[in-house]
C-alpha cells in the first residue's frame, strides 16, 4: 500500500487526506455526499417516519394558505390547494420510494435519473434555495411571535430565529431524530386544540370560510385565479428532498417489516402532502375568521402568530393565550428550521464538492445558508412572499417532476434508464440530455410564462407548462437518444454482488486505498490506478481523475 500510494504526486495526496479527513468524521458530517450505510442506519421505519414528518411542522403552510385566499378567495384556493395535494402526491412517490429503498438521497436518484454526475449541480442549487427561503419564511414568523410576546424588535428576533439553529444541526440524523420525535405531540396539541374549538364554539366560521371571496372579490370558481393559487402552493414541492434527507437512513426492507417500511415510506414521504394541504385550509379558515370578526385584522390576517392568538384568546386568559402562542411558533420554527438547515448544508456541500473536488465540510454550507436566510429575513421578504413562491415553484416544479417521470416511464416503461440508481462518479456520464435539457426547458418556459413573457392569457397557466414540459419531456429525449447518456460504464470493476437477496443494498465492507476507511460495497468502486478500492468519496475529491475508471466502449 505504502509503494503504491507514493506513485502519486505528494501534494495531491495531502490534499486528498485533508478532505477525506474531514468527510470521515461521520458523526458531524451524516455521509453527506454518500450512500447511507446499513451499519449507521438503527433507527427503526417509524422513528425515521416520524423524524421526516417533524420537518413538516412549519407554519408557512398557515401563511401560504392565508395568501392565496385572501387572493383568489376561498373557492379557488381550496382547489388550487387540491391540485398542488394532486401533484405532490404522484411525483412525490417514486422519487421518495427510491430514497428509502436504496438509502440514498434525492441528489443521488437525480444524478441517475436523467441528469448525470454533473448535471444535477443545477437541481441542488435550486433545492438550497428552497430550504433558505423557506428557512427565511419560519424565521420571520418566529420573528414576529418574539415581538408580539416579548416586544423583542424583529432584527433581533430574525438574528436569534437564525443562531439557535445552528448548534442543533451540527450532530444531522442522530440529534434531528430525538429532537422531532419528542417535540411532535406538544406541536400538535397547541396546533389543533384552537381550531377546534373555533369550529364548535363558532359554527357560523364555517359559512363564513365557504362564503369568502377574495380582496378582489373573485365570483366563484375562475380556472385562472385557481392554478396562480396552486402555483404558489406548489413552491414546496421540493419539500420531498427534505423528506427523502431522513428516509434515507430507513432500515432494510424484508418480510418482518414489510407492512411498517411501506406504511411509513408513504407517509413520510408524498403522505406529508395530507397535513400540509390541512395546514393550509387551517391557516385559510383562521385568516377569514380574524377578517370577518376582528376588527383592524385585514393587515395582520395572514401572520401565524396573530391568527392562533386571537382564537388562544376566546377561552385563555390573556397571558396564557400569549405564551401558548409564542411555545407554538417557536416550537415549529425550530422543528423546521432544524430540517432547513441541515438539507440546505447537505446541498450546497454536494454541489461545491463535485464542481471543486474539494470537501470543506458539511458546517461550513450550514453557515452559508443560515446567513443567507438571515439576510432574506432581514429584508423582509415576508411582504412579497407569494411572487417568491410562485416564481421558484416552477423551477422546483420543473426539477421534481421530470426525476418522477425518467422513473416511471424511462425506468419501468420503457426500460431505457437503469432500473437501479447510480450515483457514482465515473459510473454516468457529466451530463444526461433527457433530464438535465427537459429541466432546463420546462423550467425555462414556465418562469418566462410567469413573468408574462408568453403573454398575459398563459401567464396563469405557468404551472402547467413547468408540469406537463417536465412530465413528457423525459422520454421524448430518451427514445430520441437510445437512452445511451444515462451510463458511462456498466461495471464497476467489483465482482461482489451490489445488493442482497431481498434486493437492499449489500452490507459487504471493502477498505478505501486512500482514506483507509471501510465502506459498504454500494459506496466502493475499483480504482483504475491501483489494484485496490476507493470511496464514492475520494472519487470526487480526485482533482486529477486518475483514481477514475475509463469509460467504456
Amino acid at each position: 500500500m505504502t509503494q503504491e500510494l507514493s506513485k502519486e504526486p505528494v501534494n495531491e495526496v495531502v490534499e486528498a487526506d485533508l478532505d477525506t479527513m474531514t468527510a470521515t468524521k461521520e458523526t458531524l458530517e451524516d455521509y453527506t455526499l454518500r450512500f447511507a450505510p446499513r451499519s449507521y442506519r438503527k433507527w427503526s421505519t417509524r422513528v425515521v417516519g416520524i423524524s421526516a414528518l417533524g420537518g413538516i411542522a412549519y407554519l408557512a403552510d398557515f401563511a401560504i394558505g392565508a395568501n392565496i385566499g385572501i387572493s383568489y378567495g376561498t373557492t379557488n384556493a381550496l382547489w388550487g390547494i387540491l391540485i398542488f395535494a394532486v401533484v405532490v402526491m404522484v411525483t412525490g412517490f417514486p422519487v421518495a420510494y427510491y430514497s428509502a429503498r436504496y438509502n440514498i438521497d434525492l441528489d443521488l436518484v437525480t444524478r441517475g435519473s436523467g441528469f448525470g454526475y454533473y448535471g444535477s449541480v443545477v437541481t441542488n442549487v435550486i433545492f438550497a434555495t428552497f430550504t433558505f427561503i423557506f428557512f427565511a419564511l419560519e424565521g420571520s414568523i418566529m420573528a414576529q411571535g418574539l415581538k408580539l410576546g416579548l416586544h423583542i424588535p424583529l432584527w433581533v428576533g430574525y438574528a436569534a430565529s437564525t443562531l439557535i439553529i445552528f448548534p442543533l444541526v451540527i450532530y444531522g440524523m442522530k440529534v434531528l431524530s430525538t429532537l422531532q420525535v419528542w417535540t411532535t405531540p406538544l406541536w400538535l396539541v397547541l396546533m389543533v386544540a384552537p381550531f377546534v374549538y373555533l369550529v364548535v364554539s363558532h359554527p357560523e366560521s364555517v359559512s363564513q370560510f365557504f362564503a369568502y371571496q377574495g380582496e378582489n372579490g373573485v365570483q366563484g370558481f375562475d380556472f385562472g385565479s385557481t392554478l396562480l393559487a396552486a402555483g404558489v402552493c406548489l413552491s414546496l414541492i421540493a419539500q420531498i428532498a427534505e423528506q427523502n434527507d431522513y428516509l434515507r437512513f430507513m432500515p432494510p426492507k424484508t418480510s418482518e417489516n414489510n407492512r411498517s417500511w411501506w406504511t411509513w415510506m408513504f407517509l413520510a414521504g408524498p403522505g406529508w402532502v395530507i397535513f400540509g394541504a390541512i395546514k393550509q385550509i387551517v391557516g385559510l379558515f383562521l385568516a377569514v375568521y380574524l377578517i370577518a370578526n376582528v376588527a383592524d385584522s385585514a393587515g395582520i390576517a395572514n401572520q401565524p402568530v396573530h391568527q392562533f392568538l386571537e382564537i388562544y384568546e376566546n377561552f385563555l386568559p390573556g397571558w396564557l393565550a400569549m405564551t401558548l402562542a409564542v411555545c407554538l411558533v417557536v416550537i415549529s420554527q425550530i422543528k423546521i428550521n432544524v430540517t432547513n438547515a441541515y438539507s440546505g448544508s447537505l446541498a450546497w456541500t454536494n454541489s461545491f464538492t463535485r464542481v471543486t473536488k474539494h470537501y470543506p465540510g458539511r458546517l461550513v454550507f450550514l453557515g452559508v445558508n443560515l446567513l443567507i436566510a438571515l439576510i432574506l429575513m432581514e429584508a423582509n421578504m415576508f411582504d412579497f412572499l407569494n411572487t417568491i413562491l410562485g416564481f421558484y415553484s416552477n423551477c422546483g416544479m420543473a426539477w421534481v417532476v421530470v426525476v418522477a417521470s425518467d422513473i416511471v416511464f424511462n425506468k419501468y416503461l420503457l426500460k431505457l434508464s437503469p432500473k437501479k440508481p447510480e450515483f457514482r462518479r465515473g459510473m454516468l456520464y457529466g451530463f444526461n440530455p433527457v433530464g438535465f435539457g427537459s429541466m432546463l426547458i420546462a423550467a425555462g418556459l414556465s418562469v418566462i410564462a410567469f413573468f408574462g413573457g408568453l403573454g398575459e392569457a398563459i401567464r396563469p397557466y405557468s404551472p402547467l407548462v413547468a408540469i406537463g414540459l417536465a412530465l413528457v419531456l423525459p422520454p421524448i429525449i430518451a427514445i430520441a437518444t437510445k437512452g445511451k447518456y444515462y451510463l458511462r460504464r456498466t461495471d464497476d470493476g467489483i465482482d461482489l454482488p451490489m445488493y442482497d437477496e431481498h434486493g437492499n443494498p449489500s452490507g459487504e465492507t471493502l477498505k478505501c486505498h486512500v482514506c483507509h476507511h471501510d465502506y459498504e460495497r454500494p459506496d466502493m468502486m475499483k480504482c483504475d490506478t491501483h489494484d485496490a478500492h476507493i470511496c464514492s468519496l475520494c472519487l470526487s475529491t480526485d482533482k486529477v481523475a486518475d483514481h477514475v475508471l475509463p469509460a467504456q466502449a
